[in-house]
């Protein structure tokens, strides 16, 4: 059965190296809200578009108290590139046998040009400073992706009177 997170729920712990090797992991994110975004694959053009759009906010999503961290089973070189490639200046996490996205749902059958098979989801969570989940997108769209996740902040932002 599958994992389904809803807003609300506890986010589930991970502790995950970047393209770098440094290990992040939730509780590292103590008082910061966090939009933690699973994609499928480095340099495709739906993964570039979303990346590319939350590079394009991210001063301003920093600035409501968040941080951007990527998540895919690419590899740590692959990461690199992929950054380096976009001047992506948040961390891309290596999820090495997809253990985090399936914690979160964002692993599981997918069907793309009508062949069904085992893969990453497009989702995103937003994770808030007591690590309970804010917002959740299960099928993020990848054009307009950080204007869709400021606007989530924003809305977050207003119910808690910051």
């Amino acid at each position: 059965m599958p994992v389904t997170l809803e807003a609300g729920d506890a986010a589930p712990a991970f502790s995950l190296p970047d393209q770098d090797g440094v290990t992040h992991r939730l509780a590292d994110y103590g008082g910061r809200m966090v939009v933690l975004y699973f994609y499928p694959k480095d340099e495709t053009p739906g993964c570039t578009k979303q990346a590319c759009s939350l590079r394009d906010h991210e001063l301003a999503i920093q600035a409501r108290g968040a941080v951007v961290l990527g998540v895919s089973t690419d590899s740590a070189e692959s990461h690199r590139k992929f950054r380096a490639a976009h001047s992506l200046g948040f961390p891309l996490l290596v999820d090495d046998g997809a253990q985090v996205a399936t914690a979160y749902g964002a692993w599981g059958e997918k069907v793309l040009y009508g062949r069904t098979f085992i893969g990453m989801t497009r989702a995103t969570f937003v994770i808030g400073t007591d690590g309970m989940l804010l917002k959740v997108w299960k099928r993020a769209r990848a054009e307009g992706h950080g204007e869709a996740v400021l606007a989530a902040l924003g809305d977050i932002s207003r119910k808690v009177g910051r």
